[in-house]
C-alpha cells in the first residue's frame, strides 16, 4: 500500500512542490521572454499555443538573454520552493532558519547556474530551439535539488 511508504509519500509531495514551484518558474521564464528580454522563437510552444508577437533576436542575444530571464524566474520559482518544501514536504530544524535558507538558495543557485550554462550552451552552440534548451535546463536542476534538499538541507 502507498500509504505504508513514507519515502516515496514524500517523493509525491516533492514532486508536487516541484510542478508548482516549476509552473512559476516557466511562467516567470516566459513573461520575461517575451516582454522583457526577448528570447522566444516562432516555434517555441508557448508562442505557438498563446499566439504571442515576438521580437527576433540572433542566437548571441537569446543565450544572453535566456541567462537573465532564468535569474529571474529563479528569485520567483525559488521562494515557492522553499515555502512548500517547508511547510509540506520535508522538516526543517537541521539548522537555524537563517542557515537553512541559506543554504536552499545556495543549492539551488549552484543548480540554476549549472542548469542556465547547460541552456545556455544549447542555444549558443547547437542552435536549440528555447523550449527544449530550457526542458534541459528545468531537468538538470530538479535532479540535483531533490538530492541535496533531502539529504544535507532538512532532516529527511
Amino acid at each position: 500500500m502507498i500509504t505504508d511508504n513514507p519515502a516515496l509519500i514524500q517523493f509525491i509531495k516533492y514532486a508536487v512542490a516541484g510542478a508548482l514551484a516549476t509552473m512559476t518558474h516557466i511562467i516567470v521564464f516566459h513573461l520575461a521572454g517575451w516582454k522583457i528580454f526577448p528570447v522566444l522563437q516562432a516555434k517555441d510552444l508557448a508562442v505557438r499555443f498563446f499566439k504571442l508577437s515576438i521580437t527576433a533576436t540572433d542566437d548571441a542575444a537569446r543565450a544572453r538573454n535566456s541567462m537573465i530571464c532564468n535569474g529571474i524566474a529563479f528569485l520567483f520559482s525559488n521562494m515557492v520552493a522553499y515555502i512548500i518544501n517547508v511547510a509540506w514536504v520535508f522538516h526543517g530544524g537541521r539548522y537555524n532558519f537563517i542557515l537553512e535558507i541559506l543554504f536552499f538558495y545556495a543549492v539551488s543557485g549552484i543548480s540554476v547556474f549549472l542548469g542556465t550554462l547547460l541552456m545556455s550552451v544549447l542555444i549558443r552552440r547547437y542552435g536549440l530551439l528555447t523550449t527544449y534548451a530550457f526542458g534541459a535546463n528545468i531537468l538538470a536542476e530538479v535532479l540535483l535539488n531533490y538530492v541535496v534538499r533531502k539529504f544535507f538541507i532538512f532532516s529527511g
